[in-house]
Formats: structure tokens, C-alpha cells, sequence
């Protein structure tokens, strides 16, 4: 067997997951891709099932059945996706449209054939060549991590539909080389024929069958049915779709919060999204500061009404309000964050004259990073730090987003970096009932009282508009002569005051009426000794974001979960967080299909009257593997982000390092094996479990201080960096798949594609409750629980099959 083959497969595999991720982030939303793709990728589970039951006549015709299936995942990969676009799948109805319930089934069956395709190769692999289970699952492993990378860098050169057409040709020439195994004649015409049907198939695909098509209920989609709008130019990468519009019948306005006593609006302007969801803008500047009179009526220009000329750093720049806003004011210095390049570029290349070169060197030192790695970059001796709070989801469907930009650490260093006097400014929408508003204000007094402040309200101002709130943290106590000119700009400007120093409740609800000063009754609450009885009885989760746990927008409760689901139809359900929903209708899912597929060969076999020991211990131990496995992967992913300051850069060096070096791993598994028989004291898995386990709980009290360290390194440094803090790790976890599945194929090999179904199912169900288990309870617990789940799995293999 070519094990190139498999490697091909694998890559094209998992290059094919990131693929369908990046589509689906397109056409729905990012967080609805864990419903669709972890579904899907049930087919490996599926692939084991079958397997085990077919097992005798599938070996009897390996060689056909084996480029069958490659050919077949490599063509159903673009017409799973293909034909899933017409069933106009969208989540949000599902509460009230059955009709959605069906298509979703359809959508799940479409994306997963090519899953099943492909988990047929490997696994057909494993039972006929039992004896090398560690060669293939190395160069199994070793592809997929070469996918990894390879996926990655094709899409910052191609949009991510055509990705698939390289799918579609991987898997025909996996299957060409796979025929050059086999003896009989004309198999090097038949592999040469099935080469070039894939090249030219990849390369005639229609561009109309794959093309990404936009739900209708995102911003770009709903901006687009306005007559006349059209968009002038687009650009893909990995970090999304970015999107400008130009509107010329009717004018885009975009000016969050702008007051009533505004002496004009924006001038032209151009909207710009990332992934179908915004808008930003950016702003036609002609070098005429008057035309920017509108910035100074917003909520986020108070910092300029109390600082004189400051050194400004502006995190999240996007089309560049904040940099004009700073610019209009006469900053000293102007410094900008911006996480995707390809916004900078359109912004110093295409439309450098229409934004008025505001990106240029010149004018705003600009950095490529997202806030955190700017941080890590950007030097220090700031008046103010401007934060917009990015991220939210309309609809409750943002708790799943990761963002490092607002947690307790992230806050305390933005302090780190400020001059004594200077501020650090938030700016949101103002969304009732209080959610991030509230939560950001929390966030701002835990950072004070761990950096000893012992009254952390003397440091805090808050006003608010009619849609957007401001929170300003300051690096020293608010002075009378900066409260009073807060007082000044809301009363000007027909602002309200939500929190200064002093205030009295009556001054908090006076212009933009709600029915009670909701947002100064909650910062008091906040700020008081009854913290705690306020955050148990408030509806939503406003407990802060920390670097273990980096889900600001996750607000879900359960106790308030009964109501909102009985208000739903009363126009309650987008206050419905449904982020978590999702994700636990999904596992719920997952978890039942996954017991259907591990269960139906135990009653097959059981009707066919055949006899199978070691069952029960062989499904434990590779449920056990399957979950551990990717709950320290995906821990770690988000553990080295905040060190490689890209969350793009450090999925894929962390899955292709953790990938590789298990695929190394697994090489050496049958050596380690014939070192350490069973029998003796200890176990070869149980001495790949011990490495493990000391690793992972190792790396979990040093890897925080050391990565925040080496933070200030290079990139390319770092990214070797990150490559050797995996290594070692992923080395010892590549060894007890294969001496599991080497034991079980010499002791009941027909249970060899059964173990494997039941391992894929476990990593679905995997990255699912990994998610679940983050948000609530931090990264570290889900690593504890990966390193239980080994040493239940060394415990259970200790026993003879």
C-alpha cells in the first residue's frame, strides 16, 4: 500500500474540513459551523460501522474498493457542498419552522458522505495491513498536519471555494496511487487515467455549483437589497471576507450613537464587511478636519475632551472612524491595530485616496495583529488606549467567539501600558436588557482591584447615547475638573451620564429615557458589597472574560433560559443566547448518532452469532483516546494564540506541529511496544500515559509565564517557539492509538475497524464538549479532564483482551 496515499486523503480531508469552516463562517455564521461540520464528521464513525460489518468483503476487494472511495471523496466534496447551497438552511427559524429541521437532516447527510469517503481509505488501510498500524497512523497523521498548513496557505491565494477543487484532485491522486500497488495489468494506465480526470475535473468544476451564497439575514445581504448598492471590491483570506459597498442612490451612513445636536452627518462613505457581517465604514476624507465635526459627537470622543493632544492607540481600527476621530482631535501620536491585512492593504491600496491615506506610515503607525498581539508589539507611554467592542452577534449568537481583547488580563495590561493620568476606553452598543455594557464595567473593576486598587470606583466614568455606551478606565483618580467636563460634553452633546464619581442617581436618566437608570443602578451594584447577590440574580452570565475563559460574549443562564423560551413568541428571541444552544443541540446529537454507529456492529455481530471479547474495554479505551486527544489540541490552540498574537498563525502551527509530531509519535509505537511488553511493571501505554499526563499539567502551570515572557519575540521566532513547546507533548500522544490498535489486531482483528469508528466518534464529540466544557469552566479544565480521560484509558488496557 502507497502510504502516500493515505497521506494524500488525509490532507485532502482535513484540508476539506477547514474549507467547509471558512465557507459556512461565509454563508451563515461562525458559530453554526460547529452544527453542520461536527455532524458531518460523524462519517468517520459511519465509515468504522461499516467496516466492521462489511469487514470480510471489503478486504476481499481492497484495491477497487480503496480508489473507489478516494475518487468518490474527492468528487462528493464539491457536490456535497454544491447541492447542501439550494436547501437554504437558517438556524434561526428552526424554533418555530419544522420545514428547517428537514433540510438540516438533508445538509448533514450531503456534507457527510465525503467524511465517510475518505475514513474508508484509512480505515480499510488499518484492517488490511494490521501489522503496520503505526506507519499508516503516521503517515496518516503526518498528511493531515500537511494539509493543515496547506490549506491555510492556499487561502490567502485563493478564495475558499476554489479550495475545493484541489480536494476534488488530491483525491483522484490518491487513488492513482494507490493502483500503482496493485500488480494486475494496466494498473499504471488506470492510475494515470484517474490523475488526470482529477486535475481536469478540479480545473472544469463550475464556478456557479460552488460559489458561497449569503444567508439573507446578514448585514451585507440585507444592505445589498437597497436599489443600487453593489459591491467594488472584495478580497479572501483565512481571516474572512471582506467586502466594500458603495451606495450612490442611497447614501450609507454609518455613525454609532451620534447625537441629535450633530451639526452635520458623515461625509460619502463606503460600507465594509468581513464575512457578510458589519458594517464599518470607511469614510471619504479629503484632508478638510471641518468635514469631521460629526466624530466629536459620539460617545467615544469624551477621551479628547479630557486629554490635550494625546498619544493614542487604537485597537480594532477597522475602516479607520477612530483614526479620523484622532486625527480630527490633533493627537500627538497615532497609533492603530488592525487584525486582518487585507482591510490595511484596501485601505493604503485601492482606497488610499478616497479614505485620504490615513493608513499611510506618515500618518498612523498601523499594526497587522489583532489587540493582544498589538500589545505585544506597540511600545508603551500612551494617554489613551481606545477599545471598540467587536465581536457581538445579533440574535445571542456571539457566545461562542473567542476574543482576548476584553478579558481581566487584557485590561490590567492596557493599564500597564498607559502614562499616569492616561485612559482606557471602551465603546459598544447599548443592547437592553444590559449585557456588555455591564459585563465590560465588571471586567474594568476586577482589573483595578487585582492591580490593589482598593476603591476602584474613584477610576471610572460612563455615559451613554441612545444606542451606544463608553466606560473610561483611568490610570489614577478621576479628578473634579475631568468630571466636570464630562458633565459639559454630555449636556452638549444630549448624552446622559451613567456612572462618574459622585453622581447622584436622579442626574443618570435624563435625556435618552429608559425606564430607569438601569446602567447606573448596575454599576453601583457592581461596585458595592453586594456584588455577588446581583450577579446571582441578574438574568444574564456578567461574570469577566479571563485568558482561561475568553468568552466575553457569552451571557447564557440557565435560570433565565425558562422565561425567555416562553417569551420567544412574544419577540423575545434574540435575547435567547443561543450560541450554547446550538452547541448542546448539537452534542446532543452527535452523542446519539455516535452511540447508534457504535453500537449497531454489537448487534450485527450478535445476530450473526459471532463471539467478540475484550468489547467493552476496547470501546472504553478508544473513547477515552478520541476525547483526550483533541481536548488538549484545541486547549492548546487557544493557549498559544495570545502568544503568536494571530489566531490564524497559531491554528495552523499548533495543529501541524501537534499533527506531525504525534505522526512521529506513532512511528516509533511497535519499537516502545516490543520494549515494554505487557506483562511487565509497566505497560507501554502506560508509560506513553504517564509522559502525557505529566506534560499536559507540566505545561499547564509553566506555559502561561513562559509564553508571556517571550511574548515580544519576533513572530518567526515565536512560531519555532511554539513548534518546540508541542513537540514534546505531542510526540508521547501519538503512541497510544497505535500500540492500542496494534494489540487489538492481533488479538480480534475483526474488531480493528470498529475501534476506529469509535475513536472518530469520540472526536467529534470532542471538539464539541471541549467548547462546552471552555466556556463554562475555563481551558485548564478541560485539559484535567483530558488527562483523566488518559489514565481511565491506561486503567482499562491494563487487562489482557
Amino acid at each position: 500500500m502507497p502510504l502516500l496515499a493515505i497521506s494524500l486523503v488525509s490532507a485532502g480531508v482535513l484540508g476539506y474540513e477547514v474549507l467547509l469552516m471558512r465557507l459556512y463562517s461565509v454563508t451563515q455564521w461562525h458559530h453554526f459551523t460547529y452544527m453542520f461540520i461536527s455532524i458531518a464528521l460523524l462519517g468517520f464513525g459511519a465509515s468504522g460501522t461499516f467496516l466492521a460489518i462489511a469487514r470480510p468483503w471489503l478486504l476481499a476487494r481492497f484495491l477497487a474498493v480503496w480508489q473507489t472511495s478516494a475518487v468518490a471523496f474527492g468528487v462528493t466534496a464539491p457536490l456535497g457542498f454544491a447541492l447542501a447551497q439550494p436547501l437554504a438552511i437558517h438556524p434561526l427559524e428552526m424554533a418555530w419552522n419544522p420545514v428547517q429541521a428537514l433540510r438540516l437532516s438533508a445538509v448533514y447527510l450531503l456534507l457527510m458522505v465525503p467524511f465517510f469517503c475518505a475514513a474508508n481509505c484509512i480505515g480499510l488501510a488499518f484492517a488490511r495491513f494490521g501489522e503496520r498500524v503505526g506507519r499508516i497512523y503516521r503517515y496518516d497523521l503526518t498528511g493531515a498536519g500537511a494539509g493543515a498548513l496547506g490549506v491555510l496557505a492556499a487561502l490567502y491565494l485563493l478564495p475558499p471555494e476554489d479550495g475545493l477543487r484541489l480536494v476534488l484532485a488530491l483525491g483522484c491522486l490518491a487513488a492513482a496511487l494507490a493502483g500503482l500497488y496493485g500488480h494486475a495489468p494496466g494498473c499504471l494506465v488506470r492510475s494515470i487515467a484517474l490523475a488526470a480526470a482529477g486535475i481536469l475535473l478540479a480545473f472544469t468544476l463550475p464556478e456557479t455549483w460552488i460559489a458561497p451564497e449569503m444567508s439573507q439575514y446578514k448585514g451585507l445581504s440585507a444592505v445589498l437589497r437597497v436599489p443600487g448598492t453593489q459591491v467594488v471590491a472584495q478580497t479572501s483570506s483565512p481571516l474572512g471576507l471582506v467586502s466594500v459597498v458603495e451606495s450612490p442612490r442611497t447614501p450609507l451612513r454609518h455613525a454609532p450613537g451620534l447625537s441629535l445636536n450633530a451639526p452635520a452627518g458623515p461625509p460619502e462613505q463606503l460600507g465594509l464587511f468581513v464575512d457578510g457581517e458589519g458594517p464599518d465604514a470607511i469614510t471619504r476624507f479629503d484632508g478638510d478636519l471641518e468635514r469631521l465635526a460629526y466624530l466629536d459627537y459620539v460617545t467615544a470622543a469624551l477621551p479628547y475632551h479630557l486629554l490635550d493632544r494625546p498619544a493614542v492607540l487604537i485597537l480594532g481600527a477597522g475602516g479607520g472612524a477612530e483614526v479620523l476621530r484622532a486625527l480630527y482631535h490633533e493627537a500627538g501620536r497615532i497609533e492603530a491595530a488592525e487584525s486582518d491585512p487585507a482591510v490595511i492593504r484596501l485601505l493604503r491600496g485601492r482606497f488610499a485616496d478616497f479614505a485620504g491615506h490615513i493608513y499611510d506610515p506618515d500618518r498612523t503607525r498601523v499594526f497587522a495583529s489583532d489587540a493582544r498581539g498589538a500589545m505585544a508589539q506597540a511600545g508603551s507611554g500612551y494617554d489613551l488606549i481606545q477599545v471598540p467592542i467587536l465581536g457581538g452577534v445579533g440574535g445571542g449568537l456571539g457566545g461562542l467567539r473567542e476574543t482576548y481583547a476584553y478579558t481581566v488580563e487584557a485590561v490590567a495590561g492596557y493599564l500597564g501600558r498607559l502614562e499616569p493620568g492616561g485612559f482606557v476606553a471602551f465603546t459598544g452598543t447599548l443592547r437592553l436588557p444590559l449585557r456588555e455594557s455591564l459585563k465590560v464595567f465588571l471586567t474594568a473593576v476586577t482589573a483595578l482591584e487585582r492591580l490593589g486598587i482598593a476603591e476602584p470606583g474613584r477610576r471610572l466614568l460612563m455615559i451613554r447615547a441612545w444606542d451606544t455606551v463608553t466606560l473610561m478606565i483611568k490610570k489614577g483618580d478621576v479628578t473634579a475638573r475631568e468630571i466636570a467636563a464630562v458633565r459639559r460634553f454630555v449636556e452638549t452633546r444630549g448624552f446622559d451620564l451613567a456612572y462618574v464619581p459622585g453622581m447622584d442617581r436622579a442626574e443618570a436618566n435624563r435625556v435618552n429615557l429608559l425606564e430607569a437608570p438601569y446602567l447606573y443602578d448596575g454599576a453601583l451594584a457592581l461596585l458595592g458589597p453586594g456584588r455577588e447577590r446581583y450577579l446571582a440574580a441578574y438574568k444574564f452570565d456578567l461574570r469577566p472574560a479571563r485568558d482561561d475563559r475568553p468568552y466575553f460574549f457569552d451571557f447564557f443562564t440557565w435560570r433565565a433560559l425558562p422565561e425567555l423560551l416562553a417569551l420567544a413568541r412574544k419577540g423575545a428571541m434574540p435575547l435567547i443566547e443561543w450560541g450554547r444552544l446550538v452547541l448542546l443541540a448539537t452534542a446532543a446529537q452527535a452523542l446519539v448518532l455516535s452511540a447508534a454507529l457504535i453500537l449497531l456492529p454489537l448487534w450485527v455481530w450478535r445476530r450473526r452469532g459471532v463471539a467478540q471479547k475484550g468489547r467493552g474495554r476496547i470501546m472504553a479505551y478508544f473513547l477515552a483516546l478520541g476525547l483526550a486527544f483533541l481536548f488538549i489540541e484545541i486547549a492548546f490552540i487557544q493557549r498559544l494564540t495570545l502568544f503568536l498574537g494571530d489566531p490564524v498563525v497559531a491554528a495552523a502551527v499548533v495543529l501541524a506541529a501537534f499533527l506531525a509530531f504525534a505522526g512521529a509519535g506513532a512511528g516509533l509505537a511497535p519499537r516502545l511496544a516490543r520494549r515494554l511488553p505487557g506483562g511487565g511493571r509497566i505497560t507501554a501505554v502506560e508509560a506513553a500515559v504517564a509522559a502525557i499526563a505529566a506534560l499536559a499539567l507540566l505545561y499547564l502551570v509553566i506555559l502561561p509565564a513562559v509564553t508571556a515572557w517571550l511574548v515580544t519575540l519576533p513572530l518567526a521566532l515565536k512560531g519555532m517557539l511554539a513548534l518546540v513547546f508541542v513537540a514534546p507533548l505531542a510526540f508521547v500522544m501519538g503512541l497510544p492509538f497505535p500500540l492500542g490498535l496494534a494489540r487489538v489486531s492481533a488479538a480480534a482483528p475483526a474488531l480493528v475497524p470498529w475501534a476506529w469508528g469509535i475513536n472518530g466518534c469520540a472526536s467529534v464529540l470532542s471538539a464539541l464538549l471541549a467548547t462546552l466544557l471552555a466556556v463554562s469552566f475555563g481551558f485548564s479544565a478541560v485539559v484535567g479532564l483530558a488527562v483523566a480521560l488518559y489514565l481511565v484509558a491506561a486503567l482499562v488496557w491494563r487487562k489482557p483482551l
